[in-house]
């Protein structure tokens, strides 16, 4: 029913801008004598009947997908960067780019429609395997949609504002938020939305404070299952950030930020949002991918940043049991840049366990990619597990849908002419 809602949906929006008992054995019985011409032959065996495909069909589509793609296009698969200013276009065949993240500098000054043709002037190009389109819309302090007043007459609040908009009724006002967030953002042509915020921050003078709802886990997890649970309805893609969670560090934009809280504040309320985010999205689909920041956490891995670290994410995939698509936070920030070997960040970020590179400096970072694969210092394999996640998750956002033939097909385009 949901599912029918969600197309429904999602279609409307287009049009308009998941004891018996033991039997004792039976007793030995003589043969009966033969007849000596029956009068009616004995019946036909019935035929066997062939046994069902094993595999469920999507998931064989999308394998088959993923054999059919060169090891170029499976890299490109793996980034979600930043629109470049010239060339936006063009990148995405030369690269073969698996989605592009707006900014503010990209919806500056746009009326709707400027923005509409844009975005659909990329899904144009990107073949047979459309394009992650995501935005930081937030609220409050990251709004890079609703920052400009052709798209929106006012911008989206903060979590910590909607707690305050209407007393007794957070709840309520989260939704109706998220709703009309969600529906902006779809007729606009997006299918990601990078939030909720899932960090839990209980001090005014944290850096991630205000992009926060309340001051307990049990208030964050609320919130942002609650996020999760509506743009799942509208069918846009959610992004849980910053795992572990980001506490009361310092801004990873302009430098290092080291961790050093014990494992059990982790365990007691970190993780919890992320918790049943994640578990609000198994249920409605689709499942939230997970943002990695670049914190050092000690007591889980002193030398590296999370976003680098094979720690992190082995804590994520195994001790939390996340099956989804994980993704860096961007790499171009200066937390990050001085623990790559060469230069190689996209690298190590794949050799870490992500499945998504953020970042803005892709034309040196895919080739990079490519070539420690030809040359055996990264591992096709981890390519192939990291883009089947992406793939099935363009399936769960309707990206992708299977044809007649079993065979996966983007889905066409809206005329926005």
């Amino acid at each position: 029913m949901r599912k029918a809602l969600c197309a429904a949906l999602f279609l409307a929006l287009l049009l308009t801008g998941c004891g018996g008992e033991l039997v004792p054995d039976a007793p030995e019985v003589p043969d009966p004598p033969q007849a000596e011409s029956p009068e009616t032959p004995p019946e036909a065996p019935e035929e066997p009947q062939e046994p069902e495909e094993p595999e469920d069909s999507e998931e064989a589509a999308l394998l088959a997908l993923l054999g059919d793609l060169t090891l170029e296009e499976k890299v490109g698969q793996l980034f979600f960067v930043r629109v470049p200013a010239e060339n936006a276009v063009e990148d995405i065949v030369t690269y073969r780019l698996g989605g592009y993240l707006l900014f503010g500098r990209d919806t500056q000054d746009k009326t709707a429609n400027d923005l509409i043709q844009t975005i659909w002037s990329y899904q144009g190009a990107s073949g047979r395997i459309p394009l992650l389109i995501g935005v930081d819309e937030e609220g409050g302090t990251v709004v890079r949609v609703s920052s400009n007043p052709h798209l929106r007459s006012r911008k989206f609040s903060s979590p910590r504002k909607l707690m305050e908009l209407e007393e007794g009724d957070h709840v309520g006002a989260v939704e109706r938020e998220t709703e009309e967030k969600s529906i902006l953002l779809k007729r606009l042509g997006f299918n990601v939305n990078l939030n909720p915020v899932a960090d839990v921050s209980k001090n005014p003078g944290d850096f991630i404070h205000d992009r926060t709802y309340g001051d307990s886990a049990e208030a964050a997890a609320s919130y942002a299952s609650r996020v999760v649970e509506v743009q799942c309805v509208y069918g846009l893609g959610s992004v849980l950030k910053h795992f572990p969670g980001y506490g009361n560090n310092r801004d990873t934009h302009t430098g290092v930020a080291v961790d050093e809280r014990p494992m059990e504040t982790f365990l007691e309320e970190d993780f919890k949002p992320f918790r049943e985010a994640i578990a609000t999205g198994e249920a409605y689909r689709p499942l939230p991918a997970v943002l990695v920041s670049h914190n050092i956490v000690t007591c889980m891995d002193p030398d590296l940043p999370a976003s680098l670290s094979p720690e992190v994410h082995r804590i994520l995939r195994e001790d939390l049991g996340f099956e989804g698509v994980v993704m860096t936070d961007d790499l171009a920030m200066s937390a990050v840049s001085a623990y790559a070997a060469d230069g190689n960040v996209a690298v190590m970020s794949i050799q870490a366990g992500n499945d998504l590179v953020v970042t803005t400096d892709y034309r040196t970072q895919i080739p990079r990619v490519i070539q420690a694969v030809r040359d055996g210092a990264l591992e096709e394999g981890l390519i192939d597990e990291a883009c089947l996640r992406v793939l099935r998750w363009k399936l769960e956002l309707g990206l992708l849908a299977p044809g007649e033939d079993g065979e996966l097909y983007n889905i066409p385009l809206p005329d926005v002419t």
